[in-house]
């Protein structure tokens, strides 16, 4: 088979699956791991593709605007989401005041909360405000607002509330991550709302799946150099990870679970 054709039939695959690994490209073509990475770079410069440290993930536009609706119970929780998340929890300590996201981050760190250290959690969804009433180790504020239609708040009341408040530890998430432009998200409110979070926080860290990094959405909230530490995912991107490395922030990259 001619290079040509294993491209198409790489990018065939890419489409279908949204990914590819260089593991399944050496097995299937009988090709080294470089004649593989080199075929992934090659399609990378023809837009078909984004590299990751493992292969490769499909380039698509980031949705700019939050879903008007969302229905987290019936939601599919996505392994890198979920680890992403247990790694997160991890770093919460005893008697932190902490920011917790909104979306299915947010949702799907309420199942991993530790149960064996009291904290402070401020939230600005109603749906994880609920899941956190079971709580009884943690102090549970939520931000006051006009609430959207997919449970969130981040209107000026909201970013006035949380303006009033130290956070020892903020997770953070969005739209988009680049090593340029920063930080970004799909609304003006959501933006504006998060930078209050942000520079009220002594610790910061980014929770963002690989799929988004490398992707610029409709604004910025802030420059990646804010964050002490971005948690992803194993489909980060290799050119994209080591530029946000070089200007000095920890990246962890969560493997699959086993």
């Amino acid at each position: 088979m001619g290079m040509e054709e294993r491209h198409q039939e790489i990018s065939a695959t890419i489409r279908k699956n949204d990914k590819i690994t260089v593991a399944e490209i050496t097995e299937k073509y009988g090709i080294s791991d470089e004649s593989a990475r080199r075929d992934l770079r090659l399609l990378e410069q023809e837009g078909v593709c984004k590299r990751t440290r493992g292969g490769a993930i499909i380039m698509r536009q980031v949705n700019v605007r939050p879903p008007a609706d969302r229905d987290f119970k019936a939601m599919p929780i996505f392994e890198n989401y979920r680890e992403i998340a247990r790694e997160a929890v991890g770093r919460i300590c005893e008697n932190d005041t902490v920011y917790l996201p909104g979306g299915s981050f947010g949702y799907i760190m309420t199942s991993l909360l530790p149960h064996d250290r009291h904290f402070t959690a401020v939230v600005n969804a109603v749906d994880i405000a609920k899941e956190l009433r079971n709580f009884e180790n943690i102090d549970v504020y939520v931000a006051g607002g006009r609430m959207r239609q997919n449970g969130s708040l981040v209107d000026s009341l909201a970013s006035e509330f949380v303006s009033r408040i130290h956070f020892d530890l903020c997770f953070m998430t969005g739209a988009g991550l680049t090593a340029d432009f920063g930080l970004s998200n799909g609304t003006d409110e959501t933006a504006s709302f998060q930078r209050t979070v942000i520079r009220n926080s002594r610790r910061r860290l980014l929770l963002m799946p690989g799929a988004k990094i490398g992707a610029d959405a409709f604004i910025k909230v802030c420059d990646v150099t804010v964050f002490d530490e971005v948690i992803t995912d194993w489909d980060c991107t290799e050119e994209q990870i080591a530029a946000i490395e070089e200007k000095g922030v920890k990246i962890t990259a969560v493997g699959e679970s086993k």
